[in-house]
């Protein structure tokens, strides 16, 4: 904890610069340190190869809610889901990049490996979601079928997106691993 120290001159009478006992009093006072003071943008991180895969999750991610929503059968339920909660989950991501909130919080998380089983969680879980989508609606024909389809598409594209971003986390984090 931080503390302020503040020194005031007391005089008791009109005339202080006369005075010969004018005493300084010190007065120590604690100031609680700002946690949100390392926080900087960090706009460069989104030009590395993780950053740009994190664009492209977000970027798939919307397309792919725009083109199921709204579910009309059960397996685009879980399909939207799935979108929703690894969309949600990936800005949550990109703001912690973005704000440079790891480095501002001396908390003791280990950053990589939470990123890591997040990511891939979402990878297994896309896997399965796309999978459900285009079987669905394989059998369906209407005005939806195709924009359904192409929902599940996209699902295809953000799990390889997905995927290609738990590689990347992989390999940082056994490189953070072996130091």
């Amino acid at each position: 904890m931080m503390s302020e120290t503040v020194v005031t001159m007391d005089g008791s009478s009109n005339n202080a610069s006369n005075n010969p006992r004018q005493v300084p009093t010190v007065k120590t006072e604690p100031v609680q340190p700002n946690p949100l003071s390392g926080i900087t943008l960090n706009v460069s991180y989104f030009r590395t190869i993780p950053g740009i895969i994190k664009i492209i999750q977000v970027g798939l991610g919307i397309i792919t809610m725009a083109c199921a929503s709204p579910a009309l059968v059960s397996g685009t339920h879980w399909f939207l889901f799935v979108a929703v909660t690894a969309f949600i989950a990936t800005l949550v991501w990109c703001f912690i990049y973005l704000l440079s909130i790891r480095e501002a919080l001396k908390l003791p998380i280990n950053w990589i490996s939470s990123e890591f089983i997040n990511t891939g969680i979402f990878t297994f879980l896309y896997l399965i979601a796309f999978i459900v989508q285009l079987s669905v609606w394989s059998s369906y024909t209407g005005p939806h079928v195709s924009r359904n389809i192409a929902a599940g598409t996209f699902g295809i594209f953000n799990t390889i997106a997905y995927a290609a971003g738990t590689y990347f986390l992989y390999l940082e984090y056994k490189s953070s691993n072996t130091q």
